[in-house]
Parts: structure tokens; sequence; C-alpha cells
């Protein structure tokens, strides 16, 4: 896959706790001109969004990293971001929930998120936590409350493996489109998980990823 056909696949990413509007903008700048997305912390979308261009696609977190907020407090998260501007939202599911196998409540809670906002909702399942039977459930719920794509991970959980596996994007792509994301730090680990069926790539890497590209 050539640079030209990969960069809108990759949303660039910039979600550590530490992230300032100095690295948003520069994030977003380097999205722009490579024709990647943006996936920033909900508090920058209105600064982004004022300013950007509209070809580009702002996605944003909820919920996030953990997933367990109130189920109100996540709906009125995702609102408050797509009334700034937010494109798509990725929201965390509530990972404690579904290992108690609490599924009713959770695809509740996402259903009721999707039904809140027009924008595409990606469900964060954490991966790296879950039991391959937990993970067939978690896109059970996803698909039960109508969700746009489900994503492998936040990047920022205490697991192992953290990040996005070849296995579990196979697993993943049976139910719904998936975003791989968490440790794809070049090109030959995003066309993995391409071949493996997904169809976005979250990375903080996006330039590094497009580095390895053929023109």
């Amino acid at each position: 896959m050539d640079r030209a056909a990969l960069a809108p696949l990759i949303d660039h990413t910039v979600l550590g706790p530490t992230t300032t509007q100095t690295a948003v903008d520069r994030v977003v700048d380097e999205a722009t001109e490579a024709g990647m997305n943006v996936c920033i912390p909900p508090c920058y979308v209105g600064t982004v969004t004022d300013d950007a261009p509209d070809s580009l696609t702002v996605a944003t977190v909820i919920g996030f990293p953990h997933g367990q907020a109130a189920p109100a407090t996540k709906r009125e998260a995702a609102t408050t971001a797509v009334a700034a501007g937010a494109d798509e939202l990725d929201v965390v599911c509530n990972i404690a929930r579904l290992k108690a196998g609490e599924q009713a409540a959770v695809t509740d809670e996402l259903a009721a998120i999707v039904d809140s906002v027009a924008a595409p909702v990606k469900v964060i399942i954490e991966t790296g936590l879950l039991t391959d039977d937990e993970k067939h459930r978690a896109c059970e719920a996803a698909v039960d409350a109508d969700a746009a794509m489900v994503k492998t991970s936040t990047g920022f959980a205490d697991a192992e493996p953290a990040g996005a596996t070849v296995a579990d994007v196979e697993l993943m792509a049976e139910s719904l489109p998936v975003k791989a994301s968490g440790g794809i730090g070049d090109y030959e680990t995003a066309m993995a998980m391409i071949e493996a069926g997904a169809e976005r790539i979250g990375a903080s890497s996006g330039l590094a990823i497009l580095d390895g590209a053929p023109a």
C-alpha cells in the first residue's frame, strides 16, 4: 500500500496525560499535511476544529482510559465532544463490568452513547485485559449497540500485550470493522494489522509509518 492510500487510514494520535495544546497543534499540522486523521484529547477539540480544514477528520476519546465513568457522564462527554466539532468518538467500554459478566449493562451504556450522537462510535475493548471469550463478548456488545467500529486498545493499559496484535484484529474483524491501536510504530506493523483485517490504524507514529510506505 502506497503512502497516499495509507494516510487516510491512520489516526495520528496524541493522548498522553501531559499532552499540551502545542503538542496537539503539531499533530494536527502533521496530519493535515500528510492526509491523515487525528485523535486528540477532548479538551482540545474545540480549539482544533475552529481552525482546522474541513477535510481533517478529528476523533476524540470518551471514558479514557479505563471506561469507568458513570454512563450519564460518558453520554454527556460524547455529546459535548460532538458539539465542539468532533467527527468520531473512540469510547472505552466498561471493561470491569464486561469481565464481571454484566453484558447487558455494557451494551446499554454503549447504545445510549451511540444514540446520543450523530458521529461514528468506535468501541475500545482493551484486548490485553481480556480473554478471547471476553473479546468476543465485547464485540457482541458493540454490535448490539450499533457501534461503527471496535478498537483494540488505549495503549495505556497495564497489560501484556498492551497494544494491538494480529490475532486480536482477526478475531475482532469477524464482528465489526477494526481500528488497530497500541504499539504500531512502523509501516510493516501497520500493514500486518491491515492484512489481518484492520480498516484504521491508531498511532502516535503516523509519520514514521508513512515514511516506510512506498511513494
